[in-house]
Protein backbone atom coordinates (compact mmCIF):
# COMPACT_ATOMS: atom_id res chain seq x y z
CA UNK A 1 0.00 0.00 0.00
CA UNK A 2 1.45 3.44 -0.72
CA UNK A 3 0.97 6.54 1.27
CA UNK A 4 -1.74 9.58 0.14
CA UNK A 5 1.44 11.98 -0.95
CA UNK A 6 2.85 8.39 -3.01
CA UNK A 7 6.41 8.45 -1.14
CA UNK A 8 6.16 5.58 1.12
CA UNK A 9 4.76 1.59 0.61
CA UNK A 10 4.20 -0.35 3.41
CA UNK A 11 2.83 -4.16 3.10
CA UNK A 12 -0.09 -5.31 4.18
CA UNK A 13 -1.27 -8.83 5.17
CA UNK A 14 -4.65 -10.17 5.02
CA UNK A 15 -6.41 -13.40 4.69
CA UNK A 16 -9.96 -14.88 4.31
CA UNK A 17 -9.49 -16.08 8.24
CA UNK A 18 -8.02 -12.89 9.31
CA UNK A 19 -9.32 -10.78 11.57
CA UNK A 20 -11.82 -8.14 10.89
CA UNK A 21 -14.15 -5.33 12.92
CA UNK A 22 -17.16 -6.26 14.25
CA UNK A 23 -18.08 -9.65 12.36
CA UNK A 24 -18.87 -7.23 8.77
CA UNK A 25 -20.78 -9.22 5.93
CA UNK A 26 -18.70 -11.38 4.33
CA UNK A 27 -18.33 -9.06 1.05
CA UNK A 28 -17.10 -6.13 3.56
CA UNK A 29 -14.15 -8.42 5.07
CA UNK A 30 -11.43 -6.32 4.27
CA UNK A 31 -9.68 -9.81 2.65
CA UNK A 32 -12.22 -9.21 -0.06
CA UNK A 33 -12.25 -5.54 -0.44
CA UNK A 34 -8.40 -5.63 -1.15
CA UNK A 35 -9.47 -8.83 -3.08
CA UNK A 36 -11.00 -6.69 -5.31
CA UNK A 37 -9.67 -3.51 -5.41
CA UNK A 38 -7.99 -2.64 -8.48
CA UNK A 39 -3.80 -1.72 -8.22
CA UNK A 40 -4.15 2.27 -7.09
CA UNK A 41 -7.69 2.66 -5.89
CA UNK A 42 -7.56 5.11 -3.34
CA UNK A 43 -8.55 3.32 -0.51
CA UNK A 44 -8.85 3.71 3.53
CA UNK A 45 -7.08 1.07 6.32
CA UNK A 46 -7.43 0.42 9.83
CA UNK A 47 -5.93 -2.03 11.44
CA UNK A 48 -2.69 -3.47 13.39
CA UNK A 49 0.96 -2.18 12.80
CA UNK A 50 2.56 -5.79 13.45
CA UNK A 51 6.49 -6.64 13.40
CA UNK A 52 7.70 -8.56 9.82
CA UNK A 53 8.60 -12.23 10.43
CA UNK A 54 11.34 -11.73 7.54
CA UNK A 55 12.25 -7.82 6.92
CA UNK A 56 11.54 -7.22 2.89
CA UNK A 57 13.51 -6.30 0.58
CA UNK A 58 12.78 -2.70 -1.09
CA UNK A 59 10.89 -2.54 -4.01
CA UNK A 60 10.49 -0.20 -6.73
CA UNK A 61 12.24 4.04 -5.95
CA UNK A 62 10.07 4.92 -3.03
CA UNK A 63 10.40 4.67 0.73
CA UNK A 64 10.12 1.10 1.78
CA UNK A 65 9.19 0.38 5.24
CA UNK A 66 10.98 -2.96 5.61
CA UNK A 67 10.42 -4.35 9.27
CA UNK A 68 6.78 -3.29 9.88
CA UNK A 69 2.99 -4.26 8.34
CA UNK A 70 -0.39 -3.61 8.91
CA UNK A 71 -2.79 -6.15 9.67
CA UNK A 72 -6.31 -4.81 8.31
CA UNK A 73 -9.43 -4.69 10.41
CA UNK A 74 -11.99 -2.42 8.00
CA UNK A 75 -10.95 -1.23 4.80
CA UNK A 76 -12.82 1.68 2.48
CA UNK A 77 -12.63 1.75 -1.68
CA UNK A 78 -13.08 5.13 -1.71
CA UNK A 79 -12.98 5.37 -5.56
CA UNK A 80 -12.12 2.83 -8.75
CA UNK A 81 -10.21 2.69 -12.22
CA UNK A 82 -12.04 1.56 -15.52
CA UNK A 83 -11.29 -2.03 -16.21
CA UNK A 84 -9.58 -0.77 -19.58
CA UNK A 85 -6.85 1.45 -17.73
CA UNK A 86 -3.56 -0.39 -16.93
CA UNK A 87 -1.26 1.21 -14.65
CA UNK A 88 1.71 -0.65 -15.66
CA UNK A 89 1.45 0.95 -18.61
CA UNK A 90 2.66 4.12 -20.50
CA UNK A 91 -0.24 6.77 -20.27
CA UNK A 92 -1.02 8.70 -23.35
CA UNK A 93 -1.38 12.18 -23.18
CA UNK A 94 -5.00 12.38 -22.61
CA UNK A 95 -4.15 10.78 -19.32
CA UNK A 96 -0.92 12.27 -18.55
CA UNK A 97 -2.37 12.93 -14.80
CA UNK A 98 -1.86 8.71 -14.21
CA UNK A 99 1.45 9.10 -15.71
CA UNK A 100 1.99 12.28 -12.42
CA UNK A 101 0.29 9.14 -10.12
CA UNK A 102 2.50 6.36 -11.23
CA UNK A 103 6.14 7.87 -12.52
CA UNK A 104 8.12 9.02 -9.20
CA UNK A 105 10.65 10.80 -11.21
CA UNK A 106 7.99 13.20 -13.07
CA UNK A 107 6.38 13.93 -9.29
CA UNK A 108 9.71 14.37 -7.91
CA UNK A 109 10.61 17.16 -10.81
CA UNK A 110 7.80 19.35 -9.66
CA UNK A 111 8.69 19.23 -6.16
CA UNK A 112 11.84 20.31 -7.50
CA UNK A 113 10.89 23.11 -9.19
CA UNK A 114 8.46 24.11 -6.38
CA UNK A 115 11.74 24.12 -3.85
CA UNK A 116 13.18 25.92 -6.40
CA UNK A 117 10.87 28.63 -6.56
CA UNK A 118 11.31 28.77 -2.53
CA UNK A 119 14.37 29.31 -2.80
CA UNK A 120 14.19 31.91 -5.37
CA UNK A 121 11.98 34.23 -3.48
CA UNK A 122 13.51 34.03 0.06
CA UNK A 123 16.83 35.07 -1.33
CA UNK A 124 15.90 37.93 -4.04
CA UNK A 125 13.83 39.47 -0.91
CA UNK A 126 15.48 37.74 2.22
CA UNK A 127 19.51 38.08 0.88
CA UNK A 128 18.83 41.15 -1.83
CA UNK A 129 15.52 43.14 -0.52
CA UNK A 130 13.83 42.67 -3.90
CA UNK A 131 9.94 42.93 -3.83
CA UNK A 132 7.45 41.00 -5.71
CA UNK A 133 4.88 42.20 -7.55
CA UNK A 134 2.45 40.93 -9.63
CA UNK A 135 1.76 42.41 -13.20
CA UNK A 136 -1.54 42.08 -15.21
CA UNK A 137 -2.17 39.74 -17.79
CA UNK A 138 -4.54 41.28 -19.38
CA UNK A 139 -2.23 43.63 -21.37
CA UNK A 140 -2.28 45.66 -24.85
CA UNK A 141 -1.16 44.58 -28.46
CA UNK A 142 2.46 46.31 -29.08
CA UNK A 143 4.77 45.00 -31.33
CA UNK A 144 7.40 44.00 -28.74
CA UNK A 145 8.73 41.18 -31.01
CA UNK A 146 6.62 37.93 -30.89
CA UNK A 147 3.56 36.82 -31.71
CA UNK A 148 0.59 37.57 -29.41
CA UNK A 149 -2.15 35.98 -27.74
CA UNK A 150 -4.99 38.32 -28.31
CA UNK A 151 -8.15 38.57 -25.87
CA UNK A 152 -11.30 39.48 -27.36
CA UNK A 153 -13.73 41.87 -25.39
CA UNK A 154 -17.29 42.43 -25.87
CA UNK A 155 -16.57 45.67 -27.22
CA UNK A 156 -16.43 46.01 -30.68
CA UNK A 157 -13.35 46.22 -31.97
CA UNK A 158 -11.32 46.35 -28.79
CA UNK A 159 -9.22 43.37 -27.21
CA UNK A 160 -6.47 42.55 -25.06
CA UNK A 161 -3.43 40.91 -25.55
CA UNK A 162 -1.73 38.18 -23.00
CA UNK A 163 1.76 39.52 -22.32
CA UNK A 164 4.82 38.07 -23.90
CA UNK A 165 6.52 39.21 -20.92
CA UNK A 166 6.19 41.56 -18.12
CA UNK A 167 8.39 43.89 -19.56
CA UNK A 168 6.88 47.15 -20.07
CA UNK A 169 5.28 46.50 -16.79
CA UNK A 170 8.36 46.59 -15.17
CA UNK A 171 9.61 49.30 -16.54
CA UNK A 172 6.62 51.36 -15.37
CA UNK A 173 7.55 50.00 -11.92
CA UNK A 174 10.87 51.34 -12.21
CA UNK A 175 9.64 54.97 -12.18
CA UNK A 176 6.93 53.58 -9.72
CA UNK A 177 9.85 54.17 -6.85
CA UNK A 178 10.40 50.49 -6.72
CA UNK A 179 13.92 50.17 -7.14
CA UNK A 180 14.22 46.00 -7.16
CA UNK A 181 11.20 44.25 -8.45
CA UNK A 182 10.39 40.35 -9.11
CA UNK A 183 7.78 37.68 -9.93
CA UNK A 184 7.65 34.21 -11.08
CA UNK A 185 5.51 35.34 -14.28
CA UNK A 186 3.72 33.44 -16.80
CA UNK A 187 4.32 34.67 -20.47
CA UNK A 188 2.42 33.54 -23.35
CA UNK A 189 3.69 33.73 -27.34
CA UNK A 190 1.36 32.29 -29.53
CA UNK A 191 4.47 30.42 -31.87
CA UNK A 192 5.01 26.78 -33.13
CA UNK A 193 6.11 24.38 -30.69
CA UNK A 194 9.76 23.87 -32.48
CA UNK A 195 12.89 24.33 -30.36
CA UNK A 196 11.00 22.57 -27.19
CA UNK A 197 8.57 25.53 -27.14
CA UNK A 198 6.36 26.54 -24.95
CA UNK A 199 2.90 28.83 -25.93
CA UNK A 200 3.31 29.24 -22.14
CA UNK A 201 5.79 29.63 -20.22
CA UNK A 202 7.14 30.77 -16.00
CA UNK A 203 10.40 32.80 -15.95
CA UNK A 204 11.69 34.90 -12.58
CA UNK A 205 11.21 38.07 -13.98
CA UNK A 206 13.73 41.20 -12.06
CA UNK A 207 14.42 44.58 -12.78
CA UNK A 208 16.65 46.87 -10.62
CA UNK A 209 16.82 50.60 -10.54
CA UNK A 210 20.12 53.16 -10.22
CA UNK A 211 22.28 50.17 -11.91
CA UNK A 212 24.55 49.17 -14.63
CA UNK A 213 23.87 45.77 -16.59
CA UNK A 214 27.06 44.43 -14.62
CA UNK A 215 25.20 44.88 -11.51
CA UNK A 216 22.34 43.05 -12.90
CA UNK A 217 24.52 40.19 -13.75
CA UNK A 218 26.60 39.80 -10.75
CA UNK A 219 23.10 39.48 -8.64
CA UNK A 220 21.57 36.80 -11.16
CA UNK A 221 25.22 35.20 -11.12
CA UNK A 222 24.72 35.03 -6.95
CA UNK A 223 21.48 33.95 -7.46
CA UNK A 224 22.48 31.00 -9.75
CA UNK A 225 25.21 29.61 -7.46
CA UNK A 226 22.53 29.37 -4.54
CA UNK A 227 20.54 27.47 -6.78
CA UNK A 228 22.66 24.71 -7.15
CA UNK A 229 24.03 25.28 -3.79
CA UNK A 230 20.96 24.69 -1.94
CA UNK A 231 18.72 22.44 -4.47
CA UNK A 232 21.49 20.05 -5.95
CA UNK A 233 24.67 20.51 -3.60
CA UNK A 234 27.01 21.65 -6.09
CA UNK A 235 29.47 24.38 -5.88
CA UNK A 236 29.54 26.52 -8.81
CA UNK A 237 32.55 28.60 -9.88
CA UNK A 238 33.01 31.82 -7.77
CA UNK A 239 33.06 33.87 -11.02
CA UNK A 240 31.60 33.02 -14.47
CA UNK A 241 33.44 32.75 -17.90
CA UNK A 242 32.45 35.83 -19.84
CA UNK A 243 32.32 35.73 -23.54
CA UNK A 244 31.27 38.52 -26.54
CA UNK A 245 28.98 37.47 -28.91
CA UNK A 246 31.23 38.02 -31.67
CA UNK A 247 33.92 35.50 -29.90
CA UNK A 248 31.26 33.02 -29.57
CA UNK A 249 30.39 32.84 -32.99
CA UNK A 250 33.28 33.00 -34.39
CA UNK A 251 34.64 30.24 -31.93
CA UNK A 252 32.08 28.12 -31.57
CA UNK A 253 29.42 29.23 -34.45
CA UNK A 254 26.62 29.50 -31.90
CA UNK A 255 25.50 32.61 -29.15
CA UNK A 256 24.90 29.42 -26.93
CA UNK A 257 27.74 27.73 -27.15
CA UNK A 258 27.76 24.23 -24.67
CA UNK A 259 31.24 24.35 -23.27
CA UNK A 260 31.70 21.24 -22.35
CA UNK A 261 32.40 20.05 -25.92
CA UNK A 262 35.76 19.87 -26.59
CA UNK A 263 35.76 21.55 -30.39
CA UNK A 264 36.84 25.29 -31.61
CA UNK A 265 36.19 26.78 -35.11
CA UNK A 266 39.20 27.87 -37.15
CA UNK A 267 39.48 29.92 -40.45
CA UNK A 268 41.36 28.58 -42.85
CA UNK A 269 40.37 29.75 -46.49
CA UNK A 270 43.53 31.42 -46.73
CA UNK A 271 45.51 28.03 -46.49
CA UNK A 272 43.15 25.88 -49.07
CA UNK A 273 43.42 25.10 -52.32
CA UNK A 274 41.01 26.76 -54.39
CA UNK A 275 39.81 23.56 -56.38
CA UNK A 276 38.93 22.09 -52.68
CA UNK A 277 37.06 25.63 -52.18
CA UNK A 278 35.11 25.29 -54.96
CA UNK A 279 33.99 21.87 -54.58
CA UNK A 280 31.82 22.56 -50.83
CA UNK A 281 30.85 25.88 -52.04
CA UNK A 282 29.34 27.76 -55.02
CA UNK A 283 29.87 31.17 -53.24
CA UNK A 284 32.96 33.05 -54.91
CA UNK A 285 35.57 33.71 -51.83
CA UNK A 286 34.28 32.46 -49.26
CA UNK A 287 34.80 32.63 -45.72
CA UNK A 288 35.94 28.23 -44.98
CA UNK A 289 36.15 27.57 -41.11
CA UNK A 290 37.28 24.38 -40.11
CA UNK A 291 36.42 22.09 -37.13
CA UNK A 292 36.56 19.31 -35.05
CA UNK A 293 34.07 15.95 -33.61
CA UNK A 294 36.28 14.43 -31.46
CA UNK A 295 35.40 11.01 -30.57
CA UNK A 296 36.76 9.99 -27.46
CA UNK A 297 39.79 10.38 -25.02
CA UNK A 298 41.55 7.72 -27.27
CA UNK A 299 42.22 6.67 -30.75
CA UNK A 300 38.92 5.02 -32.56
CA UNK A 301 38.14 3.16 -35.74
CA UNK A 302 37.78 5.73 -38.72
CA UNK A 303 35.34 3.36 -40.16
CA UNK A 304 33.79 3.87 -37.51
CA UNK A 305 33.12 7.53 -37.89
CA UNK A 306 32.55 6.83 -42.00
CA UNK A 307 29.32 4.39 -40.81
CA UNK A 308 28.27 7.36 -38.56
CA UNK A 309 28.97 10.58 -40.77
CA UNK A 310 27.50 8.58 -43.33
CA UNK A 311 24.19 7.43 -41.75
CA UNK A 312 23.71 11.10 -40.49
CA UNK A 313 24.25 13.11 -43.95
CA UNK A 314 21.63 10.68 -45.20
CA UNK A 315 19.30 12.04 -43.01
CA UNK A 316 20.21 15.37 -42.24
CA UNK A 317 17.56 18.22 -43.20
CA UNK A 318 17.47 22.03 -44.24
CA UNK A 319 17.54 23.27 -40.55
CA UNK A 320 21.56 21.22 -40.33
CA UNK A 321 22.74 21.96 -44.28
CA UNK A 322 22.82 25.06 -46.03
CA UNK A 323 22.27 24.91 -49.97
CA UNK A 324 23.56 28.41 -50.35
CA UNK A 325 26.72 27.99 -49.04
CA UNK A 326 27.21 24.30 -50.00
CA UNK A 327 27.79 21.04 -48.66
CA UNK A 328 30.35 20.53 -45.64
CA UNK A 329 33.61 18.94 -46.07
CA UNK A 330 33.77 15.74 -44.14
CA UNK A 331 37.10 14.17 -43.41
CA UNK A 332 37.96 11.38 -41.40
CA UNK A 333 41.48 11.12 -39.54
CA UNK A 334 42.80 8.37 -40.69
CA UNK A 335 46.60 7.29 -40.32
CA UNK A 336 46.81 4.43 -42.96
CA UNK A 337 45.69 7.15 -45.40
CA UNK A 338 47.99 9.43 -47.64
CA UNK A 339 48.70 12.77 -44.98
CA UNK A 340 45.95 10.91 -42.38
CA UNK A 341 43.37 11.63 -44.57
CA UNK A 342 43.83 15.17 -45.28
CA UNK A 343 45.49 14.88 -48.17
CA UNK A 344 43.02 16.85 -50.32
CA UNK A 345 44.27 20.06 -48.01
CA UNK A 346 47.68 19.86 -49.48
CA UNK A 347 50.82 19.73 -47.55
CA UNK A 348 50.90 22.96 -45.97
CA UNK A 349 47.12 23.21 -45.07
CA UNK A 350 47.16 19.77 -43.39
CA UNK A 351 50.05 19.96 -41.36
CA UNK A 352 48.40 23.42 -40.01
CA UNK A 353 44.73 21.87 -39.40
CA UNK A 354 46.33 19.14 -37.59
CA UNK A 355 48.38 22.10 -34.97
CA UNK A 356 45.32 23.59 -34.75
CA UNK A 357 42.76 20.48 -33.88
CA UNK A 358 45.64 17.87 -32.43
CA UNK A 359 43.33 15.53 -33.57
CA UNK A 360 43.36 11.94 -32.72
CA UNK A 361 42.79 8.53 -34.46
CA UNK A 362 39.36 8.49 -36.18
CA UNK A 363 38.35 11.77 -35.35
CA UNK A 364 35.82 13.75 -37.50
CA UNK A 365 36.90 16.95 -39.62
CA UNK A 366 34.23 19.32 -40.91
CA UNK A 367 34.93 21.97 -43.68
CA UNK A 368 31.85 24.36 -44.33
CA UNK A 369 31.81 27.60 -46.06
CA UNK A 370 30.19 30.86 -45.67
CA UNK A 371 29.81 34.50 -46.97
CA UNK A 372 32.39 36.20 -45.89
CA UNK A 373 30.61 39.28 -43.18
CA UNK A 374 32.52 41.33 -41.41
CA UNK A 375 29.72 40.70 -38.45
CA UNK A 376 27.61 38.15 -37.56
CA UNK A 377 24.13 38.23 -36.63
CA UNK A 378 21.24 35.28 -35.84
CA UNK A 379 22.43 32.22 -33.54
CA UNK A 380 24.24 30.44 -35.52
CA UNK A 381 26.34 29.95 -38.24
CA UNK A 382 25.97 26.90 -40.31
CA UNK A 383 29.00 24.92 -39.09
CA UNK A 384 27.40 26.12 -35.77
CA UNK A 385 24.39 24.02 -36.59
CA UNK A 386 26.20 20.93 -37.70
CA UNK A 387 28.49 20.51 -34.83
CA UNK A 388 25.80 20.76 -32.12
CA UNK A 389 22.94 18.33 -34.56
CA UNK A 390 26.11 16.06 -34.75
CA UNK A 391 26.91 15.37 -31.37
CA UNK A 392 23.38 15.10 -30.37
CA UNK A 393 23.16 12.39 -33.27
CA UNK A 394 26.57 10.70 -31.75
CA UNK A 395 25.16 10.81 -28.19
CA UNK A 396 21.69 9.38 -29.31
CA UNK A 397 23.48 6.53 -31.20
CA UNK A 398 26.29 6.06 -28.82
CA UNK A 399 28.56 7.04 -30.53
CA UNK A 400 30.67 9.24 -27.99
CA UNK A 401 29.92 9.51 -24.53
CA UNK A 402 27.89 12.53 -23.16
CA UNK A 403 29.82 15.18 -21.57
CA UNK A 404 29.64 15.82 -18.47
CA UNK A 405 29.88 19.18 -15.53
CA UNK A 406 28.45 22.24 -15.40
CA UNK A 407 29.59 25.50 -17.86
CA UNK A 408 28.18 28.08 -17.32
CA UNK A 409 28.77 31.57 -19.39
CA UNK A 410 27.57 34.93 -20.20
CA UNK A 411 27.47 36.16 -23.49
CA UNK A 412 27.64 39.93 -23.96
CA UNK A 413 27.78 42.87 -26.35
CA UNK A 414 25.49 41.64 -28.71
CA UNK A 415 24.13 43.54 -32.11
CA UNK A 416 21.49 46.48 -30.64
CA UNK A 417 20.36 45.99 -34.64
CA UNK A 418 19.87 42.62 -36.62
CA UNK A 419 18.50 42.22 -40.23
CA UNK A 420 14.45 41.49 -40.00
CA UNK A 421 13.74 38.04 -40.08
CA UNK A 422 11.34 36.78 -42.85
CA UNK A 423 10.06 33.82 -40.48
CA UNK A 424 6.44 34.23 -39.97
CA UNK A 425 6.34 33.44 -36.28
CA UNK A 426 8.94 36.55 -35.54
CA UNK A 427 7.00 39.27 -36.57
CA UNK A 428 9.89 41.68 -35.13
CA UNK A 429 8.57 45.53 -34.57
CA UNK A 430 6.83 45.80 -38.35
CA UNK A 431 9.28 48.89 -38.94
CA UNK A 432 10.36 49.65 -42.92
CA UNK A 433 14.35 49.81 -42.07
CA UNK A 434 15.17 45.88 -42.78
CA UNK A 435 15.93 46.03 -39.05
CA UNK A 436 14.56 44.47 -36.15
CA UNK A 437 16.02 44.71 -32.16
CA UNK A 438 18.09 41.82 -31.66
CA UNK A 439 16.67 41.35 -27.68
CA UNK A 440 13.76 43.81 -27.79
CA UNK A 441 13.22 47.59 -28.73
CA UNK A 442 13.54 48.80 -25.50
CA UNK A 443 17.88 47.71 -25.33
CA UNK A 444 19.67 50.80 -24.74
CA UNK A 445 23.34 50.87 -27.11
CA UNK A 446 25.92 49.79 -24.43
CA UNK A 447 28.36 53.08 -24.61
CA UNK A 448 28.17 56.53 -26.38
CA UNK A 449 30.06 55.44 -29.45
CA UNK A 450 27.43 52.91 -29.61
CA UNK A 451 24.48 55.76 -29.37
CA UNK A 452 26.40 57.73 -32.11
CA UNK A 453 26.51 55.22 -34.63
CA UNK A 454 22.33 54.83 -34.49
CA UNK A 455 22.63 57.99 -36.82
CA UNK A 456 24.21 56.38 -40.06
CA UNK A 457 25.38 52.98 -39.44
CA UNK A 458 22.84 51.25 -36.77
CA UNK A 459 23.87 48.09 -37.58
CA UNK A 460 27.83 48.37 -36.11
CA UNK A 461 25.88 49.47 -32.82
CA UNK A 462 26.46 47.11 -29.42
CA UNK A 463 23.63 46.58 -27.14
CA UNK A 464 24.04 46.61 -23.48
CA UNK A 465 22.80 42.97 -23.58
CA UNK A 466 23.41 39.55 -21.64
CA UNK A 467 22.53 36.18 -21.79
CA UNK A 468 23.13 33.51 -19.50
CA UNK A 469 23.98 30.18 -20.97
CA UNK A 470 24.34 27.07 -19.05
CA UNK A 471 25.59 23.53 -21.17
CA UNK A 472 24.56 25.42 -24.54
CA UNK A 473 21.39 26.30 -22.97
CA UNK A 474 20.33 29.98 -22.65
CA UNK A 475 18.40 30.08 -19.05
CA UNK A 476 17.97 33.70 -19.63
CA UNK A 477 19.01 37.17 -20.82
CA UNK A 478 19.00 40.71 -19.61
CA UNK A 479 20.11 44.40 -20.97
CA UNK A 480 20.01 47.68 -20.11
CA UNK A 481 17.14 49.39 -20.70
CA UNK A 482 16.43 53.21 -22.59
CA UNK A 483 15.25 55.59 -19.85
CA UNK A 484 15.02 58.75 -21.89
CA UNK A 485 12.11 59.16 -23.71
CA UNK A 486 13.77 60.89 -26.19
CA UNK A 487 15.59 58.29 -27.52
CA UNK A 488 13.27 55.56 -27.33
CA UNK A 489 11.32 57.59 -29.74
CA UNK A 490 14.32 58.05 -31.84
CA UNK A 491 15.25 54.53 -32.49
CA UNK A 492 11.23 53.88 -32.67
CA UNK A 493 10.93 56.38 -35.57
CA UNK A 494 14.58 56.53 -37.66
CA UNK A 495 15.98 53.36 -36.58
CA UNK A 496 13.70 51.01 -36.78
CA UNK A 497 11.39 52.81 -38.99
CA UNK A 498 8.60 52.09 -37.29
CA UNK A 499 4.62 53.13 -38.65
CA UNK A 500 2.93 56.12 -36.60
CA UNK A 501 0.38 53.98 -35.47
CA UNK A 502 2.84 50.99 -33.76
CA UNK A 503 4.91 53.49 -32.45
CA UNK A 504 1.51 55.13 -30.63
CA UNK A 505 1.54 51.45 -29.28
CA UNK A 506 3.89 52.43 -27.42
CA UNK A 507 2.54 56.05 -25.93
CA UNK A 508 1.68 54.80 -22.39
CA UNK A 509 5.91 53.49 -21.56
CA UNK A 510 7.16 56.51 -23.45
CA UNK A 511 5.10 58.65 -21.59
CA UNK A 512 6.26 56.80 -18.21
CA UNK A 513 10.18 57.86 -19.34
CA UNK A 514 9.59 61.05 -20.06
CA UNK A 515 8.83 61.60 -16.23
CA UNK A 516 11.58 61.53 -14.48
CA UNK A 517 12.19 57.67 -15.04
CA UNK A 518 15.34 56.31 -13.39
CA UNK A 519 18.27 54.40 -15.26
CA UNK A 520 17.46 50.76 -14.91
CA UNK A 521 18.68 47.25 -15.94
CA UNK A 522 16.78 43.63 -15.94
CA UNK A 523 16.65 40.08 -16.58
CA UNK A 524 14.21 37.15 -17.33
CA UNK A 525 15.55 34.10 -16.32
CA UNK A 526 12.95 31.08 -18.32
CA UNK A 527 12.07 28.85 -14.88
CA UNK A 528 10.83 26.01 -17.00
CA UNK A 529 14.23 25.41 -18.89
CA UNK A 530 16.29 26.26 -15.44
CA UNK A 531 14.56 23.33 -13.79
CA UNK A 532 14.97 21.17 -16.79
CA UNK A 533 18.69 21.85 -16.92
CA UNK A 534 19.41 21.64 -12.97
CA UNK A 535 17.63 17.86 -13.19
CA UNK A 536 18.98 16.89 -16.42
CA UNK A 537 16.07 16.81 -18.52
CA UNK A 538 16.12 16.70 -21.86
CA UNK A 539 12.29 18.64 -22.44
CA UNK A 540 11.21 21.36 -20.54
CA UNK A 541 7.73 19.54 -20.79
CA UNK A 542 9.06 17.19 -18.52
CA UNK A 543 9.38 19.69 -15.37
CA UNK A 544 5.74 20.97 -16.60
CA UNK A 545 2.59 19.79 -14.76
CA UNK A 546 0.28 20.07 -17.68
CA UNK A 547 2.47 20.87 -20.60
CA UNK A 548 0.77 21.22 -24.39
CA UNK A 549 1.75 18.94 -27.09
CA UNK A 550 2.42 19.18 -30.77
CA UNK A 551 2.67 21.26 -33.36
CA UNK A 552 -0.14 23.29 -32.37
CA UNK A 553 0.06 23.56 -28.57
CA UNK A 554 -2.90 21.46 -27.53
CA UNK A 555 -3.45 20.09 -23.70
CA UNK A 556 -4.77 16.80 -24.04
CA UNK A 557 -5.61 16.31 -21.04
CA UNK A 558 -8.79 18.83 -20.71
CA UNK A 559 -9.06 19.12 -25.01
CA UNK A 560 -7.97 23.06 -25.36
CA UNK A 561 -8.00 25.38 -27.78
CA UNK A 562 -11.49 24.01 -28.36
CA UNK A 563 -14.01 24.69 -30.71
CA UNK A 564 -16.37 28.09 -30.08
CA UNK A 565 -20.01 28.10 -31.22
CA UNK A 566 -21.01 30.67 -33.47
CA UNK A 567 -23.15 32.39 -30.65
CA UNK A 568 -20.24 32.71 -28.61
CA UNK A 569 -18.24 34.29 -31.21
CA UNK A 570 -21.38 36.44 -32.01
CA UNK A 571 -21.41 37.97 -28.27
CA UNK A 572 -17.59 39.26 -29.42
CA UNK A 573 -18.73 40.96 -32.69
CA UNK A 574 -16.05 37.74 -34.36
CA UNK A 575 -17.26 35.06 -36.90
CA UNK A 576 -15.04 31.79 -37.53
CA UNK A 577 -14.08 31.59 -41.01
CA UNK A 578 -11.91 28.39 -41.11
CA UNK A 579 -8.28 27.73 -40.82
CA UNK A 580 -6.18 30.82 -40.41
CA UNK A 581 -2.73 30.38 -41.71
CA UNK A 582 0.07 32.14 -40.62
Amino acid sequence: MLSRDLTHQIQLVSTRKGPSSETPKEDAHPYEKLKHAKPHAPIIVRGRLKPREKPGRPVGDLVNILTTEIEPLEVWVLNDLPKEINMTQAQPPELHFLRLRTKKSDRDALLFRSKVATICRDWLQNEKGFTEIETPLLFKSTSEGAREFIVPTRRSGLAYALPQSPQQYKQILMASGFSRYFQLARCFRDEDLRADRQPEFTQLDLEMSFVKGEDVVDCVETLIRALWHHALQVELPRKFLQMTYHEAMSKYGSDKPDLRLDYQIFRIDHLLPADLISKISPLIKPAVDVTIIRTGKTASDPNRTRQFIGEFLDHADNSVLDEQSGAPGVFVYDSSKPLQGLHAFGFEAAEEIERLLEPMEGDLILLQARLDNPRFFGGSTTLGRLVTALHRAAIEREFVQPPDGIRPLWVTDFPLFSPSSSAADEPGQSGASGLSSTHHPFTSPKTPADVDLLHDNPTEAVADHYDLVVNGVELGGGSRRIHHSEMQRYIMEHVLKMPEGKIQEFNHLLRVLSMGCPPHAGFALGFDRLIAVMLGKESVREVIAFPKFGKEGEDYVVGAPSEVSDEHWEKYGLKAIGDVKA
